[in-house]
């Protein structure tokens, strides 16, 4: 135990490694080799102060006594003359990626690299791995569930598990060698690119998988219920030194894919057997399966013709990318302790389209709402709703919030200030001078621009009122009846409206709704429709931007992109 102290520094204290194997080896008789060592360091203690002469506790050693302890316990004078665990110890604190040179170094430190200790916590602190290889009949049960129902719902569990891989043999190092650390560019947030309609996949790391998920709305028009997810591919290790990838796509179950890293932040995917996704009912019988899983229901539960003819659209166009698809990184939005509420991503209606994923950031004091999915209309990439929250409006009595009238001269009378206000900053302090303290809501303050309107966002958000009653106006349509009947503030803001085909896109005034932080509402005066968002839960892993300027310059790509 002396040897140990002198040469890592730590006693009981700090959980000498050491000390505490000889413990277990003073209770279970343990022989392992670094007890030996363990004992033989004692016993060369021993013949060092036996040699000095030793001496009484109550007596203080001579100089000469001194001289010859210290120099039996020098400290080491390089990682060598350190004891393996302490080494293994630093080595794990090391990225996976300067492993390979380390082991270069000496025959030693490649034996000790060789730890599965070392390469276990790189897959954990690295790619947020948690499964332990050892305990593979526990690891992934549900993935492994969902993959044998795809595969055929009478495969029985224990008839499956021969179909897959044995990970019996299999180790951390290999793991983080031939699967994670090289498909780990593809980890994250993706937008595919499906023409108009988008989309929202999530690459994670599933125990001795890399699963990419395809998120889904819920079905029309219950905004609040849980997304729907869909493994679209997945990466494993079906030998120890080989990574396999396999397209989910389709109801025959896993098949062989292919994976190419296009350039930065983007790569596409390749499905080597697309007979895999087709039916035995041929195009019929894959569309009423499509229709069923997208929408929940059959054609003929759907009555509006205009409906039928988005969905059939819809149907037609994404089935061009069931064998090739393309995939852009995209982030989550960065939380400012300014902000009005949390950022994130939302659920809304969107009429006849049915739910979309819309992404709500904030940028001083403004909040803008990107679409993740779209539609023929506006297409996904688009800024579906920019509020101005240096603009709120103070809603009138239940009574008059009845009225289509009264909500369109409160929104329309801020619409006009503002409008005032961009022509110029001179046309615009003008009009400030001859209206004094007129406005929409009779403040004396005039607009704030630039910095002053950040303030004015942060202390609308800092000063919200009480919740307040809020009903819809009589003739605004709306797709989900079961709405909030209290908000908490109101802000104007614009949408953005389109012909087929993103043609003659204007941007329209409108209304947005604070009900709490995980919903809110915008009313569209020109539609006279109403849309409801709610917040998507669900813990979408390595998806945080880098920074600021990184997730802006991300929003204007992909406006470009469908643009």
């Amino acid at each position: 135990m002396a040897v140990c102290a002198r040469l890592c520094g730590v006693g009981q204290s700090r959980r000498c490694r050491r000390r505490q194997r000889h413990g277990q080896h003073d209770q279970h008789g343990s022989d392992s080799e670094m007890d030996m060592d363990e004992e033989e360091g004692e016993k060369i203690v021993g013949e060092t102060r036996g040699s000095g002469g030793g001496w009484p506790q109550s007596r203080a050693p001579g100089p000469s006594e001194a001289a010859a302890v210290s120099a039996g316990a020098q400290s080491p004078q390089s990682l060598l003359d350190l004891p393996p665990e302490l080494l293994v110890e630093i080595f794990s604190t090391l990225p996976g990626t300067a492993l390979p040179n380390l082991a270069l170094v000496c025959k030693k430190f490649r034996q000790i690299l060789s730890t599965e200790t070392i390469w276990r916590r790189r897959c954990i602190e690295e790619f947020g791995m948690k499964d332990d290889l050892r305990k593979m009949e526990v690891v992934g049960v549900s993935s492994r569930e969902l993959y044998v129902k795809r595969v055929n719902p009478r495969v029985k569990s224990g008839r499956f598990m021969k179909l897959l891989p044995d990970y019996e043999h299999m180790d951390y190092r290999d793991v983080y060698t031939h699967l994670l650390h090289p498909y780990r560019h593809i980890l994250g947030l993706w937008q595919p690119d499906i023409g108009p309609y988008g989309g929202l996949l999530n690459v994670v790391v599933d125990g001795l998988f890399i699963i990419g998920w395809m998120y889904l709305p819920p079905h029309d028009p219950r905004v609040e219920d849980p997304m729907r997810r869909r493994p679209l591919f997945r990466i494993h290790m079906w030998e120890s030194n080989k990574a396999t990838v396999e397209c989910m796509y389709g109801h025959k179950g896993p098949h062989k894919g292919d994976i190419q890293t296009v350039k930065k932040d983007e790569f596409s995917t390749k499905c080597n057997q697309t007979d895999h996704h087709r039916m035995p009912g041929g195009r019929q019988e894959e569309f009423r399966t499509w229709l069923e899983e997208e929408w929940g229901r059959t054609l003929e539960d759907i009555f509006h013709e205009h409906m039928q003819e988005l969905i059939l659209m819809k149907f037609i166009y994404t089935s061009q990318y069931d064998n090739c698809l393309t995939y852009r990184r995209i982030y989550l939005p960065p939380c400012l302790p300014s902000d009005l509420l949390q950022p994130g991503l939302f659920k809304g209606t969107y009429g006849s389209h049915g739910l979309e994923i819309i992404m709500l950031s904030f940028h001083g004091s403004r909040a803008k709402a990107t679409k993740l999915t779209g539609d023929p209309n506006v297409p996904a990439g688009q800024l579906t709703l920019d509020i101005d929250l240096s603009q709120p409006v103070q809603l009138p009595d239940l009574e008059h919030q009845r009225s289509i009238e009264e909500l369109s001269r409160l929104v329309m009378g801020v619409h006009e200030e503002v409008q005032r206000g961009s022509q110029g900053p001179a046309a615009a302090a003008s009009a400030n001078a001859e209206e004094g303290s007129s406005g929409a809501e009779g403040s004396d303050a005039t607009p704030a621009s630039g910095a002053e309107a950040e303030e004015a966002g942060a202390r609308a958000a800092s000063s919200s009122p009480e919740s307040q009653p809020f009903v819809l106006p009589l003739g605004v349509m709306a797709r989900n009846e079961v709405y909030p009947r209290t908000c908490k503030m109101c802000f104007y803001g614009t949408g953005l409206i389109a012909g087929h085909g993103f043609t003659s896109p204007e941007r329209t005034p409108g209304l947005f709704v604070l009900f709490d932080d995980d919903r809110f509402g915008f009313i569209w005066l020109e539609l006279k429709s109403f849309s409801l968002y709610s917040r998507l839960t669900d813990q979408l892993e390595h998806a945080q931007a880098p920074s600021m300027e990184r997730f802006e310059a991300m929003l204007r790509n992909m406006q470009s992109w469908t643009s």
